[in-house]
């Protein structure tokens, strides 16, 4: 294991046994460690751990559970290297964007912390001289996640953090790829003062059971969760049986346009950013690019020489861009896509191929028809296919024509085009010139089958409070 300062951090390790989990580099295929499997017993005896807390911490101010927050939030950031080394390890991806996302994952814990003491109520003017008319905000109860290994920590406090905010308890299941990551954030809430049982980490390699077990359950009152669209579909079903409150953050695939107005260097730089952060395996990347005819030469060759760029590697090494992917599985997705591409016409400006260990070359592929695969699917992987596009109106149906809505980016330096293009655009989120959009103080979520539900802003702490109308008679 690489040299960590808090080692109380990594407290989560257990020995080796026949239920426990490995946790593995996908870097270099070592065994980091391993942390317990927990059963269904265990887990639902957790549930009740967390519902007993949350009595107590919903009788809390909003200003003590902001307190304990900021110590959240100071601690995060005093131990942003260790926590970023310990996600590079489980995780693969560059050491400079681990350090990013715990400065992301902990923006919300601030946020929230402030945002908690803004829960308002209103009064409401009666329409009976006798009465008086009032809402309150209270806290759902105890709320549930399950988190991708993708952003393994910020995708725990952006939804932590908010539920804490607003007086729940919480109880998540991280992927199995990365525990560890989520037993770090956990450890240091506990050091910063959070109660005993209110942010609950539960692993285990069963996760149909913890849905079904997560869902079905009459003592947990909010699902969230964060993964793919036919999970999520699957997860919405069993909450329907108990009127479960869920909010979803599901697949996307978003279309990158670059107008003939664009700043082109500037649109390739974004391309950069959005699609190979993370080797691709992000949700909000650029999965299909779509160029105005009359620069599209210009761009693809400028696009394929800065991915040429890019160094590949071990995350813990210096500059490196492209870190391995999660799994073998998701290098064979890879290359099955890139496979089907090229065989239906689809020509490699750069990269595309397999390297030893779980890597892949980052790749440009050119001459893409809209109805290919690699289109039509969500890669989740160092791909970018460029296709050809030569008017507005035939662009915008080409972008909006998936199930899918999370994020869309394009660039123009036609103001009206930025207006009408955004508006017209149907996605929860839309970036202009711009390739990085998410911040813990706007609303992060989908539209159609990416979604329901609002992460970050004051939105966020919406989806963990129930209104409650007080009609006062008699006065």
């Amino acid at each position: 294991m690489e040299k960590i300062s808090n080692m109380s951090l990594l407290s989560c390790l257990c020995e080796k046994t026949a239920s426990s989990i490995p946790v593995t580099n996908p870097a270099t295929g070592d065994v980091l460690g391993f942390v317990a499997s927990y059963d269904k017993t265990s887990i639902e005896n957790k549930i009740q751990l967390a519902k007993e807390a949350q009595k107590a911490w919903a009788k809390t101010t909003a200003k003590q559970r902001a307190d304990i927050m900021h110590r959240w939030y100071q601690l995060l950031m005093a131990n942003q290297e260790d926590l970023a080394r310990i996600m590079t390890l489980e995780q693969g991806k560059p050491l400079a964007e681990s350090r990013g996302e715990v400065a992301y994952g902990a923006s919300f814990v601030q946020w929230f912390a402030e945002e908690g003491k803004r829960a308002y109520g209103e009064t409401i003017p009666t329409p009976l001289a006798d009465r008086r008319i009032m809402t309150i905000c209270q806290p759902v109860g105890v709320a549930a996640a399950i988190t991708p290994w993708s952003f393994p920590i910020a995708m725990i406090t952006r939804k932590a953090a908010p539920a804490l905010a607003a007086g729940c308890s919480f109880i998540v299941k991280p992927a199995v790829q990365t525990p560890l990551s989520a037993y770090a954030v956990a450890e240091l809430a506990r050091q910063a003062g959070l109660p005993e049982n209110l942010l609950i980490i539960v692993t285990t390699e069963e996760a149909v059971m913890v849905g079904e077990l997560f869902c079905h359950s009459p003592d947990i009152q909010k699902i969230s969760f964060t993964g793919s669209t036919n999970v999520g579909r699957i997860l919405m079903r069993q909450s329907a049986d108990s009127i479960k409150r869920v909010s979803m953050e599901l697949g996307g695939n978003a279309p990158f346009i670059v107008f003939d107005d664009a700043d082109v260097d500037l649109a390739v730089k974004g391309a950069i950013t959005s699609k190979f952060r993370n080797a691709g395996q992000t949700c909000v990347c650029a999965n299909r690019f779509y160029i105005h005819e009359a620069i599209y030469d210009e761009f693809t060759e400028k696009f394929a020489n800065a991915v040429a760029e890019l160094k590949i590697g071990n995350g813990l090494d210096t500059n490196v861009s492209i870190g391995p992917l999660i799994d073998e599985k998701a290098k064979e997705k890879t290359l099955r896509l890139l496979n089907e591409a090229v065989s239906e016409g689809a020509e490699i400006s750069v990269g595309g191929k397999p390297l030893d260990g779980q890597f892949f070359e980052p790749t440009v592929i050119k001459n893409v028809s809209h109805t290919m695969s690699i289109v039509q699917e969500e890669i989740f992987g160092p791909i970018a296919p460029v296709i050809r596009f030569s008017d507005e109106a035939s662009l915008i149906e080409m972008a909006n024509d998936t199930i899918y809505g999370l994020a869309s980016y394009f660039y123009s330096r036609d103001i009206n085009r930025v207006f009408r293009v955004a508006e017209a655009l149907d996605y929860g989120m839309v970036g202009v010139n711009e390739g990085i959009i998410s911040t813990e103080v706007a609303p992060f979520g989908g539209v159609k089958q990416s979604g329901i539900g609002r992460e970050g802003a004051h939105q966020g702490l919406d989806e963990y409070l129930n209104t409650k109308y007080i009609c006062l008679g008699s006065m």
